[in-house]
């Protein structure tokens, strides 16, 4: 018997192939293709309805002047804006926002501070966590009202420093210099909790192995921080950046509850608002605030392309 012959025997004859299965009904698969949709169909809608289709009656208003109050709106075309870049006092109020950008570089700091010590096994951490995070949990109104005890003539601040025998009859929100440091201070205090969070989770889901084969190595909590964390938190780090240059450009809660913008306080979202409620400038507050959003847009697109948001990979 030839070997053909043998491996004949020996291996036995293929079976049947196994039937393919059959394709949906095409019902099933239009069904198949639709239920994201129809998941996405609630959000979609809030979105269009609270965010896209007030931002575009905002472009449309822009182009008018309209008082807010009229029901007639007569086009104007490009004079709002126009108006505003040939008023250098309309965007003077832009200067207010530095205090608030050096602030939001302080709060950055000992935000990723907090979160690289707490990160770390300390006595009483869950503790300190619940301290820093519980200010950001406060409505903004009841901060500006608390605050603006705090700071006035003969108020807790200056009770506390007696206590020190630091005497003081200092107005801390009587000039622009002060005021606007106070209440930068303020929204540093405030919104410390929320960066720290940020900076606390990036932190913990680099894996724990890292920091044991560092300390293998010989590496101190510098070394840890600066060749494990920082790298391992940078798309936190540079969406915590694009949070605190558009918040400082856009402050208005708190300056607005403290002063209403007295005293040189005033940011460009509290005078727009002040052009449209009480100058009843609605098209002209409107082509104020499309101006702010585009020059968001274009600072977040700058700081894009400077630092890109490359992946990170530490295994």
């Amino acid at each position: 018997m030839t070997d053909t012959t043998e491996k004949a025997a020996v291996e036995p004859a293929p079976g049947p192939a196994a039937p393919e299965p059959a394709p949906a009904p095409r019902p099933a698969r239009l069904w198949r293709g639709a239920t994201p949709w129809l998941f996405l169909l609630a959000p979609l809608a809030l979105l269009i309805v609270f965010t896209y289709a007030p931002i575009a009656n905002m472009v449309a208003y822009s182009f008018t002047d309209w008082d807010g109050v009229s029901p007639e709106l007569r086009y104007t075309g490009a004079e709002n804006y126009t108006e505003l870049f040939t008023r250098p006092d309309l965007f003077e109020v832009f200067w207010v926002s530095g205090y608030y950008l050096v602030a939001s570089v302080v709060q950055i700091v000992a935000a990723l501070y907090f979160a690289t010590i707490l990160s770390f096994n300390v006595r009483f951490r869950n503790f300190f966590k619940g301290v820093l995070f519980f200010p950001y949990l406060i409505n903004g109104v009841a901060i500006g009202f608390v605050f603006l005890y705090f700071f006035q003539d003969g108020g807790t601040l200056d009770s506390v420093l007696g206590l020190f025998g630091v005497e003081t009859d200092r107005a801390w929100l009587g000039t622009p210099e002060s005021a606007n440091t106070s209440l930068a201070a303020v929204s540093v205090w405030r919104y410390l909790g929320l960066n720290f969070v940020l900076f606390l989770g990036a932190i913990q889901s680099i894996p724990g192995e890292l920091y044991e084969a560092a300390e293998l190595d010989g590496a101190n909590r510098w070394h840890q921080f600066r060749h494990i964390i920082a790298p391992g938190i940078k798309p936190v780090l540079s969406l915590t950046v694009i949070l605190s240059i558009s918040g400082s450009l856009s402050v208005f809660e708190i300056p607005y509850i403290m002063t209403g913008g007295a005293t040189g306080t005033e940011t460009f979202v509290i005078q727009t608002v002040k052009l449209a409620f009480q100058f009843n400038k609605t098209g002209l507050a409107s082509a104020a605030a499309i101006v702010l959003l585009l020059i968001v847009l274009a600072v977040t697109w700058v700081q894009r392309r400077l630092v890109p948001d490359d992946k990170v990979d530490l295994a």
